[in-house]
């Protein structure tokens, strides 16, 4: 197996999005009120998509406490502005994780189809959109 199709193996739920990243007019930008339209009308994929757009406020939030408390610990010892910068990626990066465990686990994301439920609202806002 070569490295084209170990990738593309890998890399195979970018196929279900290459349809709306790939078109000739880009979707327009939706608001949370049209989010919330589609959860209502689809009793199957809503409830997954809601769950979804919690685990991120989830993983957003320890993504920032993360990064606030990495860069402050780092400039209260060190005093480097690199060092701090530094520190303020990696424990964002490291707060978003556990922030996605978390969310992961809380809310049992293992349940759901998230991926199915993201393409059937795009889907949706494409026919609604045109």
């Amino acid at each position: 197996m070569g490295f084209k199709e170990f990738l593309g193996e890998r890399l195979s739920f970018l196929d279900h999005y290459s349809k709306f990243a790939n078109r000739d007019k880009p979707l327009p930008s939706w608001s949370d009120s049209d989010v919330e339209a589609f959860i209502a009308t689809d009793p199957v994929h809503g409830p997954a998509l809601k769950t979804a757009r919690e685990a991120a406020k989830i993983s957003a939030t320890g993504s920032v406490i993360g990064a606030v408390s990495t860069a402050g610990f780092a400039w209260k010892y060190s005093k480097s502005l690199h060092g701090s910068g530094l520190a303020f990626v990696f424990g964002g990066l490291v707060g978003w994780t556990v922030g996605q465990e978390i969310a992961n686990h809380s809310l049992q994301m293992y349940r759901f189809d998230t991926l199915a439920a993201q393409t059937k609202f795009l889907e949706w806002w494409e026919d609604k959109s045109e």
